[in-house]
């Protein structure tokens, strides 16, 4: 029972970080300790089901009740206090940074010039996508609500779940970053909140439906993408390990960058008691990780 409430509380946890733009769910899954567990249940369901079942199902029930619980509570704060909510989540990225840079260093020599390289190339590839992101945001993309969702944008739902599924896996990767790059995150929060109203009112059918048009696509996406791709990713980690974990930690500096220019930090507005309040949820927030990180990972 107790490792079922972890595992639970765990999921909640991972399952906030996926509603919070740009914040790596595989980050956070690192930092609480139960990373190279997912990617070993998972990639086991089949062979030990029953083993992996009971890892999966409290995590991912876990996952689902912190996105539907906090789902209303978290739009609050990027709407309201946008500027210290999303430094705190900078801060969870940022205080893991060291803890994987001392993984890949070995004691008494310098980091060599390949695994320097290995770090460069994955934030200079999430520095150009925040170019390019900035440069064509998702207000140039056509006014699409829940209620007039076609066929053909569901396959889109769908095969973005499918990208985003290998963004919950990989550290330093955010699912939500994929959707805001896609135009559809706003419209996916929105059905996750107007899912929590149909609860209230469970003989609104046309809601339902519209609810379905959007989760039902983007949940079976996401969950074909977590199976292509989390035998891949523990394949490389374990045969791979300094390398793989040079890339991550350059996606982990890149996502620090491209989270501070993202406009939704600045939503709500900025003024200097803000960013003195700002200030110190990003240090509360690196602490935390760097003190679990190194405690778990």
């Amino acid at each position: 029972m107790k490792k079922f409430v972890r595992n639970f509380l765990n999921g909640a946890a991972f399952g906030v970080t996926q509603i919070v733009p740009g914040v790596s769910g595989g980050t956070i899954a690192i930092i609480l300790g139960f990373y190279s567990e997912l990617l070993k249940s998972v990639n086991n369901l089949l062979k030990n089901f029953k083993e992996s079942f009971r890892f999966l199902f409290p995590l991912f029930l876990g996952a689902a009740a912190g996105i539907f619980a906090f789902a209303s509570l978290v739009n609050f704060l990027l709407e309201k206090y946008s500027f210290p909510s999303m430094t705190f989540f900078i801060g969870l990225i940022a205080g893991i940074i060291p803890v994987i840079y001392s993984k890949i260093k070995e004691p008494g020599k310098k980091i060599s010039l390949k695994q320097t390289i290995l770090i460069l190339i994955p934030a200079l590839i999430l520095f150009l996508i925040d170019y390019l992101k900035n440069r064509n945001p998702a207000e140039n993309i056509p006014d699409i609500s829940i209620n007039n969702i076609d066929i053909f944008f569901m396959i889109f739902i769908f095969f973005t779940g499918i990208i985003a599924a290998a963004a919950l896996i990989i550290p330093g990767i955010s699912g939500s970053f994929v959707f805001l790059l896609f135009g559809v995150y706003p419209l996916i929060t929105s059905a996750i909140s107007s899912a929590a109203v149909w609860l209230y009112d469970v003989s609104n059918t046309e809601l339902f439906i519209n609810i379905c048009k959007i989760l039902a696509p983007l949940l079976a996406g996401i969950i074909i993408g977590i199976i292509l791709t989390a035998k891949i990713i523990e394949k490389l980690l374990r045969d791979y390990y300094k390398i793989i974990y040079s890339a991550i930690l350059g996606l982990l500096l890149g996502s620090v960058y491209a989270l501070f220019r993202d406009p939704i930090v600045y939503r709500s507005g900025v003024n200097p008691a803000i960013i003195a309040v700002g200030a110190l949820t990003l240090l509360c927030g690196a602490a935390v990780s760097y003190v679990l990180g190194k405690k778990r990972f």
